[in-house]
C-alpha cells in the first residue's frame, strides 16, 4: 500500500558538532554525524559530550540528529559497540544509521535505527525485508532510478532516504573492497583508501590500451536538483547531502541550495510539510558549484548516462574562466566575463593532464598576477576558478539566521495585562503581570510602542510574524512592563517546545518475522560477527560465508560491483551495439584489465543486471583487534541528560 509522506527532510552532514550546528543553522531538518568510533568515516570521529551539544541545539528547532553506526564489527567490538549505544541514547540522540546485523540482536535501548546506504538496497525485496525487522528510514542504493524507487514505496512503510548530493561512492555500497585488497585497509570497517579516486592503465582484452593515467573509477558528483519533485513523487522524504568529510562552506552552501529548492516546493504543495521548525535567512546566494565538486550528474536516477565519469581528475578544478590570451613575465592574461578577485584559486591542466593550481595575488581587468607562475603555460589554455574569495569571505563569516515565527496576543485581565506567544507549530505559553491601567493620552504612539517592544526578539530563536492587541482601548503600558512579558513568555515557550518534543520511538519487527530474500550468503553480506549470524539464521539464511574482512582463502573474487561500465564509456557495450558489426566484429562484453603500478585488475561484464565486477585477490588487513573490554565514550561530567 502506498503510504502518505507529509513530512520532508533535509539530512546534512557533520564531520563535527560546530559543522552540525552549523548546518541546523543552515536550515537542515536533520545531521548525522560520526561517533567515537564504529563510523564509515574514521577520521571524523566525536566524543558523545559533542554530539549531546550538538543535539541540543538540534532540538531548539525539532530537528534530528542521527549518528552514523555504520561499520561491521568484530565479536570483540560487541560489548563496546553495546554501550556505546546506551551512551547515544542518554545523550538524547535520535537514531542510529547502521549496517551490521548483529546490532539488531543486542540488548538495545529504544532508539530509532536507520538501515545504512551500506545494507545495499537496490531491490523491492530487501527494501521490503529491513521495512519488516524494524527499520524506520533506510537509505536507497545512489544507483536506484526513479521508477525502482517508487516501486519500493508502494511495497514499504518505512521513510525512504536518498542520496541528492556530494561525492559518489562508484561501487554499490558495502560491496567495495578494492581499499582492503589494495592496502588491507576496509571501507567497510571506516578506512576507505579511495582507490577509485587513483589514476590507471585500462586495456582491452586483447592487451592494447584504451587509456593511460586516466581516473577511471572516479564518478563526478551527485546533483539532484532538477529531480527533487520527482523523487518526492517517488516516494522519497529525506533528501541526503553527502559530506561527513567535506569543509564548512561546503555544508553551509549545499544545505542552504536545497533548502530554498524543498522550500519552494513546499510553498506550491501543501501536502507536504518541513520536518523542523523555523525558517533561515541567508548573507549569501547559495551556489553549490563554487564549493567542492567534481563537476555535476545525476547518476542514474533517469537511466544510464552517457558521460558519468570525472576520468580528468578527481580534484575540484572549478568552474570554467575561459582560455588563455596572453602569458607575461609576471601575469596571465585571460579572455573571460567572470569577474576575478585578489586571493581567487584558479588553476588548467598541463601537457600531462595534471590540475596546476594558482594563487592570485592581484587582478587587473583581465590579467591576474598570481603567487607564482607557472612553468607550463601557453596561450589558449583553458583556466578555471576554483576558489571565488568574495564567495568564501561571505561563508566565513556569520551566513545564516533560523528563526521560529510566533504570533504574539497582548490583553487584559482584571489586575493588569497578559501576553500569550504561540509557535508555528501551535505550541505556546503565557505570561502574566500585575500593573495598573493608565489611558493612553497618544493612541496610536501608545500601540506603536507596545507593537515596538514586543517585536524585539534578537536575541531569542524566535521572529514576530503577527503582533495582535486584544485591549478594551489604548493603554500606557510602560516598556518595562511589555519586555517583562515578553521574556517571561519566551522562557516559557522554550521550556514548552522542550518538553513537547517527543524522539522518534524504534519499531517493532513485524511478526511473525520476516524471511530473508536470499537463504544463501556469500561474503557480500558482511557478516562478520556472531550475532548477524544469528540473525540471518533467525530469519530463514541457512549458510552464511564470513565476512571479505575474516580473510578466508576465496582466491580471485569481484572486490569492487559497480554500475558503472567503462565498456558503456568507451563505446564498447554490446547493448548499445545491438549487433552492430564493426572492424574487430560483433561487440561482445569481453574482459578488461586495470592497471595501478604493480596491481592489475580484471574487469568482467555482467550484462543481464548491467554491471562491472573489478576482480581482485584478498589481502590481510592492516587493523589489529584488542581484546574484548567496557568503553566509556562519555566522559563523566561531560554531559547532564535532561
Amino acid at each position: 500500500m502506498l503510504k502518505t509522506r507529509r513530512h520532508l527532510e533535509l539530512l546534512a552532514p557533520a564531520k563535527n558538532a560546530e559543522f552540525g550546528i552549523e548546518a541546523i543553522n543552515h536550515g537542515a531538518d536533520a545531521v548525522y554525524i560520526g561517533g567515537p568510533a564504529f563510523g564509515a568515516r574514521a577520521k571524523a570521529p566525536n566524543t558523545v559530550a559533542d554530539i549531546a551539544r550538538l543535539v541540543k541545539h538540534a532540538h531548539h528547532y525539532h530537528a534530528e540528529v542521527f549518528v552514523a553506526l555504520n561499520t561491521i564489527f568484530h565479536d570483540n567490538e560487541l560489548e563496546g559497540v553495546r554501550q556505546l549505544v546506551h551512551q547515544l541514547y542518554d545523550a538524547e540522540v535520535d537514531a542510529l544509521i547502521v549496517q551490521d546485523m548483529g546490532l539488531l540482536e543486542m540488548d538495545l535501548p529504544p532508539i530509532q535505527l536507520h538501515a545504512s546506504t551500506q545494507t545495499d538496497i537496490r531491490t523491492v525485496e530487501k527494501a521490503q525485508f529491513l521495512d519488516q525487522v524494524g527499520f524506520s528510514q533506510i537509505v536507497l542504493a545512489r544507483e536506484l532510478d526513479i521508477p525502482t524507487i517508487k516501486k519500493i514505496a508502494a511495497a514499504t512503510t518505512c521513510n525512504l532516504e536518498y542520496f541528492i548530493h556530494g561525492a559518489l561512492c562508484v561501487a554499490f555500497s558495502g560491496q567495495c573492497f578494492i581499499s582492503h585488497a589494495h592496502t588491507g585497509r576496509s571501507a567497510n570497517r571506516g578506512e576507505c583508501s579511495q582507490e577509485c579516486r587513483l589514476p590507471y592503465t585500462l586495456e582491452d582484452q586483447k592487451g592494447r590500451i584504451l587509456g593511460k593515467d586516466k581516473h577511471f573509477l572516479s564518478m563526478k558528483d551527485n546533483d539532484q536538483s532538477a529531480n527533487l519533485r520527482a523523487l518526492i513523487d517517488a516516494g522519497v522524504s529525506s533528501f541526503k547531502i553527502e559530506g561527513r568529510y567535506k569543509d564548512l562552506p561546503y555544508v553551509k552552501n549545499a544545505t542552504a541550495h536545497y533548502r530554498q529548492l524543498l522550500d519552494e516546493i513546499l510553498d506550491h504543495y501543501p501536502e507536504y510539510q518541513k520536518s523542523s521548525a523555523g525558517n533561515t535567512t541567508y548573507t549569501f546566494t547559495p551556489q553549490p558549484e563554487k564549493t567542492f565538486n567534481r563537476s555535476a550528474t545525476d547518476y542514474f536516477a533517469n537511466g544510464r548516462q552517457a558521460d558519468i565519469g570525472a576520468f580528468d581528475t578527481p580534484k575540484f578544478s572549478g568552474e570554467v574562466l575561459g582560455k588563455v590570451t596572453k602569458v607575461g613575465k609576471d601575469f596571465i592574461e585571460i579572455s573571460t566575463d567572470v569577474e576575478l578577485h585578489n586571493g581567487d584559486g584558479v588553476c588548467f591542466f598541463d601537457v600531462h593532464k595534471e590540475l596546476v593550481g594558482l594563487r592570485v595575488n592581484t587582478v587587473e581587468d583581465k590579467r591576474i598576477f598570481p603567487n607564482e607562475m607557472p612553468v607550463d603555460i601557453r596561450n589558449n589554455t583553458l583556466m578555471y576558478r576554483n576558489r571565488d574569495h568574495a564567495f568564501m569571505r561571505l561563508l566565513e563569516k556569520d551566513s545564516a539566521v533560523r528563526k521560529i515565527e510566533v504570533s504574539m496576543t497582548v490583553y487584559e485581565t482584571r489586575d493588569g495585562f497578559a501576553l500569550t506567544v504561540t509557535d508555528a507549530q501551535g505550541l505556546s505559553a503565557t505570561a502574566q503581570i500585575t500593573a495598573e491601567k493608565q489611558a493612553a493620552n497618544d493612541t496610536a504612539k501608545a500601540e506603536t510602542s507596545v507593537r515596538e517592544n514586543l517585536g524585539k526578539l534578537g536575541n531569542t530563536d524566535f521572529i514576530a510574524k503577527e503582533i495582535h492587541l486584544e485591549l478594551a482601548q489604548a493603554w500606557f503600558i510602560p516598556a518595562s512592563t511589555i519586555n517583562n512579558l515578553r521574556r517571561e513568555a519566551i522562557e516559557q515557550l522554550i521550556q514548552t517546545r522542550a518538553l513537547s518534543y517527543q524522539r522518534p520511538l524504534r519499531r517493532p519487527a513485524n511478526e511473525p518475522l520476516a524471511i530473508y530474500p536470499e537463504d544463501n550468503l556469500t561474503y557480500l553480506a558482511n557478516v562478520y560477527n556472531q550475532q548477524a549470524r544469528n540473525f540471518y539464521h533467525k530469519h530463514g539464511v541457512k549458510i552464511i560465508a564470513k565476512a571479505y574482512e575474516a580473510n578466508e582463502e576465496l582466491g580471485e573474487v569481484p572486490v569492487m560491483i559497480t554500475k558503472h561500465c567503462l565498456r558503456f564509456s568507451h563505446g564498447l557495450c554490446p547493448k548499445e551495439a545491438k549487433g552492430v558489426i564493426g572492424v574487430q566484429g560483433t561487440v561482445t562484453a569481453e574482459p578488461m584489465t586495470l592497471i595501478s603500478g604493480n596491481d592489475r585488475y580484471t574487469l568482467k561484464f555482467d550484462c543481464k543486471p548491467c554491471e562491472m565486477h573489478v576482480m581482485g585477490q584478498i589481502r590481510k588487513p592492516i587493523l589489529k583487534l584488542g581484546p574484548p573490554q567496557a568503553i566509556n565514550f562519555f566522559p563523566k561530567g561531560a554531559y547532564t541528560p535532561s
